[in-house]
């Protein structure tokens, strides 16, 4: 019985996303303008560029962004921008392993889900730089050949199929209806 049963199976190797994980992270930067500030005008951030490596049971993820600070100096009589360059590396662990993978050597894909975004800048108690703090959030997949066992009827090919039924054509009432944000949504939770 057993015999007949492994028959009925066919193993496919193929490429699977074999490891995920998530991770938020605040910090904060502190930024030394040119001339102590009277107060902060407005903050972002710009050039975020990252790159992903696979360590272990999780992957390295390390960027680098530039904060621009606008703020007042000389009681709020002049404006000027200071602009740090800032680093960071963050450690996501793999919250989801496949541990049948046949290749060791993985495809490391990290994706921004929330860019580094300011949530507030203030002035340090020291009167002389901003603390900046940021928040960031990735999402992090390993991709690597694994096998998938696939059952097979052992008859073969089905002759009967009804292969009509692939062939009919949607009428534009039926595209009308169509949520083309479908599986957007499904995603994201």
């Amino acid at each position: 019985m057993a015999e007949a049963n492994q028959t009925n199976y066919r193993e496919i190797i193929t490429k699977a996303v074999c490891g995920k994980g998530r991770k938020f992270s605040e910090a904060t930067h502190h930024i030394r303008p040119s001339e102590p500030p009277s107060s902060i005008l407005g903050c972002w951030i710009i050039n975020h560029t990252y790159e992903s490596k696979k360590r272990g049971d999780t992957v390295e993820v390390s960027g680098t962004y530039d904060i621009n600070v606008w703020f007042s100096f000389v009681n709020n009589t002049k404006t000027d921008v200071a602009t740090q360059t800032v680093s960071y590396t963050d450690i996501v662990p793999l919250t989801m392993r496949d541990e049948h993978v046949i290749s060791k050597d993985l495809d490391v894909l990290a994706r921004a889900v929330q860019q580094p975004n300011t949530l507030e800048a203030t002035i340090a108690e020291n009167g002389r730089h901003v603390d900046v703090q940021v928040e960031r959030e990735f999402i992090v997949e390993c991709i690597g050949e694994t096998k998938l066992a696939v059952a097979v009827n052992p008859d073969g090919l089905i002759d009967e199929y009804p292969v009509d039924e692939l062939d009919e054509e949607v009428d534009d009432e039926e595209y009308e209806q169509i949520d083309p944000h479908f599986m957007h949504e499904e995603m994201e939770n």
